[in-house]
């Protein structure tokens, strides 16, 4: 019934019991449960993860309220229909009525952290990695000159940057949690994964490269990259397509590791590896060209015959 009321926006799935709907929301298998009672007269409990998305748990909190209302009404009914019953009879009518209230139990099993209670910092911590993978292109394109140097300059970069910005995002604002260090890799990892490719077709296409690259990460990428809005929010298959793009990678990555220690982080970590590489490689063939250009413009050291008169 509740699937066929909400339309598109549930996807309901069936879990064993209490404890395995809680260890799939854990996984971010799913968003939340709806938890019945053992018996008829049992109350039902809504599980929900701010953590995952603020937006789909406020959704199914307001499920919760519209149940509660629900059952309400019903117990009302029915016990006004057993008072009518009662008084039917005067002498065995009581003198006092008392209609019970339903009340649908709410869990936020994820709960956002004190510091971030309505997840804004971190859902914006991925505009930052985006802002500063694109920064960190445009000053090693430019600034570096040999294109082999230009890979010693991102690796730098991104091991730099992922230090700063963790220090920034986790211990000035407090929108990450967890591991620094590892959130600092992450962070590291995924401004890589962003500045790699835009600096590796700036070295092959020279400046046309820098602007595609810009365009594919800050206007493609990062609107699809679902940082701010559960991925099922977006049309399909843009969601989901997202993810395979450094802001979307980087962002799925940062809220798992604050939020969700149980959840699989090999898609995120293989994503943003996989464009670090591919920038690399790009790179690493505007090396070898520029080596076989060196070469082919060095003068050619042909002996001369002397004669002797």
């Amino acid at each position: 019934m509740l699937e066929a009321q909400s339309g598109d926006a549930l996807s309901l799935t069936g879990e064993d019991s209490r404890d395995a709907a809680v260890a799939a929301i854990e996984r971010r298998e799913i968003y939340g449960a709806l938890v019945l009672g053992d018996t008829p007269t049992d109350m039902p409990e809504v599980l929900v993860a701010t953590a995952a998305n603020a937006q789909v748990a406020q959704m199914l909190q307001g499920i919760a309220a519209g149940m509660e209302q629900q059952i309400d009404t019903q117990l009302r009914a029915a016990t006004e229909a057993s008072i009518a019953q009662r008084v039917s009879d005067p002498a065995t009518a009581p003198t006092e009525f008392t209609i019970p209230h339903a009340e649908v139990t709410v869990t936020d099993v994820v709960p956002l952290s004190d510091s971030d209670p309505r997840g804004a910092k971190l859902a914006t911590a991925a505009f930052p990695l985006v802002l500063g993978g694109m920064a960190g292109a445009v000053l090693i394109s430019f600034g570096v000159a040999r294109a082999a140097h230009r890979i010693v300059a991102l690796l730098v970069y991104a091991g730099a940057g992922g230090l700063l910005l963790g220090a920034i995002l986790q211990g000035m604002f407090g929108a990450l949690q967890g591991n620094y260090w590892t959130n600092a890799v992450a962070i590291g990892l995924a401004l890589a994964a962003i500045t790699a490719p835009i600096v590796g077709l700036r070295s092959l296409l020279g400046p046309p490269g820098l602007g595609v690259g810009a365009v594919v990460m800050m206007l493609v990428a990062n609107p699809i990259s679902a940082a701010t809005m559960p991925v099922e929010f977006l049309l399909a298959p843009w969601g989901a397509v997202g993810q395979w793009f450094p802001p979307g990678a980087g962002a799925t990555l940062l809220r798992q590791l604050s939020y969700f220690p149980d959840a699989s982080t090999a898609f995120p970590w293989t994503v943003l590896a996989t464009w670090t590489a591919v920038g690399v490689l790009l790179t690493g063939v505007a090396v070898a060209r520029e080596r076989k250009t060196i070469e082919s413009d060095s003068p050619t050291d042909d002996p001369e015959l002397v004669t002797a008169d």
